[in-house]
């Protein structure tokens, strides 16, 4: 099986949960930006949740299924469209062979996920399928998707293939009547303009006005932001009391540091192993799919948390994603009897 690629979008990608365990070799991790959509969707289609998708930002690709697929695209940021008819975002479609899948820019969002039935089957590399464009690593071919690409999709589960047949039969997509695009935490209670993050191990290094500042004030996210950092600009300049030369030391996804003009950087998936700037702020786990999601021209605060707090929330949300997990394999079940 495989997908024809028509256009490739402004940056389509193959992304899984990333490339673990060698970044004591300088190896970067990378992966999806939003990994609760990359993982919902493949829930949705009955994949492994870390199976490899196509990571879509801002403009998204036309592609053809040469075969019936079963598919989810999820996230925020596009509308897939099928023969012209819009489809929702989160919900699993049977798709006949032959359909054309597009898409048109929302509002709001940066990015969606689209699983299909089976995963993304290009080799991997180090233990992951996500493309490092820097390194032109993994992924297909280690690049971005363009016009004429063909990728190869895994095996489709047995008890899934009747859901296949029957799409096929009728010439139509079939939707389901669930979705998987709902908050799983109490996020969904906060502002999407606020992201919560404890200090950093630097924190005590800047003055006690910009220890305030960073809390009080809002950040824009720049237009050089990409898959390895956004560059924020705050209201006023984040200040160092002295300036002295640090070493290096590990960095993670959304540790936020701060160069010497004082214009924080939060370092996002593809982000470097380590780095010299002082870190002053961590954003919690929690709510990095939610930064994931904001475009360049997004403003945003930062709101401060303890370490328990991020550990809380950050456990919460896995034992929602749990329940999630349950709950899409009893909808599945009914879906394929109906």
């Amino acid at each position: 099986m495989s997908i024809s690629i028509l256009k490739g979008g402004l940056l389509t990608t193959v992304q899984d949960l990333g490339r673990k365990g060698y970044l004591h070799q300088g190896v970067v991790e990378g992966g999806a930006m939003d990994r609760l959509a990359l993982r919902s969707a493949n829930l949705a289609v009955g994949n492994e949740e870390g199976a490899a998708c196509l990571e879509m930002t801002l403009l998204g690709p036309a592609i053809l299924f040469k075969q019936a697929s079963l598919i989810c695209v999820a996230g925020k940021g596009m509308t897939p469209y099928m023969e012209g008819k819009p489809y929702p975002l989160g919900a699993a479609i049977s798709v006949p062979a032959g359909q054309e899948l597009t898409f048109k820019t929302a509002r709001q969002g940066a990015r969606a996920y689209l699983a299909i039935a089976g995963g993304i089957d290009v080799p991997a590399v180090l233990g992951s399928r996500s493309t490092y464009l820097r390194a032109k690593l993994g992924g297909f071919e280690g690049r971005k998707l363009e016009k004429g690409d063909l990728l190869p999709i895994g095996k489709v589960a047995e008890h899934l293939a009747p859901l296949l047949k029957k799409a096929d039969k009728q010439g139509c997509p079939l939707v389901s009547n669930w979705h998987v695009n709902g908050s799983l935490s109490d996020s969904a209670t906060l502002s999407e303009t606020v992201v919560r993050a404890l200090p950093g191990s630097h924190f005590s290094m800047f003055t006690k006005e910009s220890q305030t500042n960073v809390f009080d004030m809002s950040f824009t996210i720049q237009n050089n932001s990409d898959r390895m950092g956004y560059r924020l600009q705050g209201e006023a300049p984040l200040l160092r009391e002295t300036k002295e030369e640090l070493l290096s030391e590990a960095v993670t996804f959304g540790t936020v540091q701060v160069p010497p003009d004082g214009e924080p950087i939060v370092l996002m998936a593809d982000r470097q192993s380590t780095g010299g700037y002082p870190r002053m702020l961590q954003v919690a786990a929690v709510d990095l799919p939610k930064l994931a999601q904001m475009r360049p021209g997004d403003t945003f605060s930062f709101k401060k948390i303890t370490l328990e707090e991020a550990q809380y929330f950050y456990l919460q949300q896995e034992l929602a994603m749990q329940q999630r997990k349950v709950g899409i394999a009893l909808k599945q079940a009914e879906w394929l009897a109906q």
